[in-house]
């Protein structure tokens, strides 16, 4: 689709619009005057025939599915003009996949592309960090990088928000609990293939008593780095001069960084921290919009010629 399309209406549809993504996706869309939603009624939302129709009959098809369900989702489209913008794992790393990463990946890659892979939340922060210093250069591709990950328990979905949000919930959610513990997570090819990492990094998730925000942070001592601390702010500076990403000096508060600081927003600030010899980078955003819901809309958006932070928050 082109800019000169966009006159007329586009008809969208969300598979998968009663999750936590689809949700907030309907909910930045319902108020577009350019957009169409098409909507299924409760009792044919799971129908394959249904859904089917639907998927054949949108120019954009968000897909908010369990992986299975995505994979399934995609087999049922015969029109190839329906562009799919999948915010599930199960496309990031595959063949005829465009990596929805327009700062990164290219905005003229996502407009012409008609299937999209939405970056997973954690996933986000870590490419965002890595990538342009593996493809400059300044971290070697064979190194092995560790990272952590603090993320709002709204990136847990409908179950884990019901547990946090229960009066009676466990005393063990009052704090920050780590997960992941088998160094397997679901981000990890995403985070190695598109970085271009010979090995997957170290990668510990962490989720807190809030609903929504995320912090990555990536730690490098100066024997990782092919140069110093002011070549990683010049390169982020350059890489991040436009779109929804954007370098943010040393915009620490009183000594802190809050992983809430972006919470409803669908931006995302990257920092440089600690000092010649240990470096501390961080990437900060909201793992429902730039991690999630706000980075599809945000693909829509170039796919249909539009500015690319249309309908969203900054």
């Amino acid at each position: 689709m082109r800019s000169e399309e966009v006159l007329s209406i586009t008809k969208v549809f969300i598979d998968g619009s009663a999750g936590t993504t689809g949700l907030m996706i309907h909910s930045r869309l319902k108020k577009r005057e350019d957009l169409a939603l098409i909507t299924l009624p409760e009792e044919t939302r799971k129908d394959p025939d249904a859904r089917a129709k639907a998927l054949n009959e949108a120019d954009i098809a968000f897909l908010c599915l369990p992986d299975a369900a995505a994979i399934q989702a995609v087999g049922m489209i015969a029109n190839e003009n329906t562009v799919v913008i999948d915010t599930s794992t199960a496309h990031r790393t595959s063949p005829g996949w465009t990596y929805g990463f327009p700062e990164l990946m290219g905005r003229e890659g996502v407009a012409s592309s008609r299937r999209i892979a939405n970056p997973g939340c954690h996933a986000t922060g870590f490419v965002a960090l890595v990538q342009p210093l593996v493809k400059a250069g300044l971290v070697k591709r064979d190194a092995c990088i560790g990272c952590f990950s603090l993320t709002g328990y709204s990136g847990g979905g409908k179950a884990m928000i019901a547990e946090y949000e229960d009066r009676d919930r466990s005393v063990l959610l009052q704090a920050p609990r780590q997960y992941g513990l088998a160094q397997t997570h679901k981000h990890l090819k995403e985070m190695q293939a598109l970085c271009g990492l010979v090995k997957a990094p170290l990668f510990s998730p962490v989720v807190a008593d809030f609903y929504s925000g995320m912090e990555v942070t990536v730690l490098l001592e100066k024997e990782a780095l092919a140069g110093c601390p002011e070549d990683i702010r010049t390169l982020y500076r350059n890489t991040y001069a436009k779109g929804l990403v954007r370098y943010a000096g040393e915009a620490e508060e009183g000594g802190f960084l809050s992983a809430a600081a972006f919470s409803g927003r669908d931006d995302m600030e990257v920092g440089v921290y600690g000092n010649e010899e240990r470096i501390a980078l961080v990437a900060r955003f909201d793992n429902l919009g730039k991690g999630a819901s706000g980075a599809a809309i945000q693909n829509m958006n170039i796919v249909l010629g539009l500015p690319e932070d249309e309908g969203l928050i900054r």
